[in-house]
């Protein structure tokens, strides 16, 4: 769904970053990556405004409510960190085919 420039404010990714917590800022490489290849099959909306690729406020929480009803709110029974990770690695995979 394309973002409504008429109603949302638009951000570029170091602005929209200073809108979380400073120890939760991603580098400006991973704002690229969620839109680009995204998080668990979910990609960050973005628009192309003036030669600048753009998204909004309203965008990254849709990005992040999805992600957090993607993810398992309980985890995963007799599992493992290094059995977690390979899960994830092959839904990655996946996600990229």
């Amino acid at each position: 769904m394309p973002i409504p420039i008429d109603s949302e404010r638009l951000v570029t990714f170091n602005e929209a970053a200073k809108f979380l917590p400073v120890s939760l800022r991603p580098s400006h490489a991973t704002w690229w990556r969620w839109w680009r290849k995204g998080r668990r099959g979910i990609r960050l909306e973005t628009v192309v405004r003036g030669g600048r690729r753009l998204t909004s406020i309203e965008a990254v929480q849709r990005f992040f409510d999805k992600l957090t009803t993607a993810i398992p709110s309980e985890p995963r029974a007799n599992s493992s960190p290094q059995r977690d990770r390979a899960i994830d690695a092959a839904e990655r995979a996946l996600d990229a085919m």
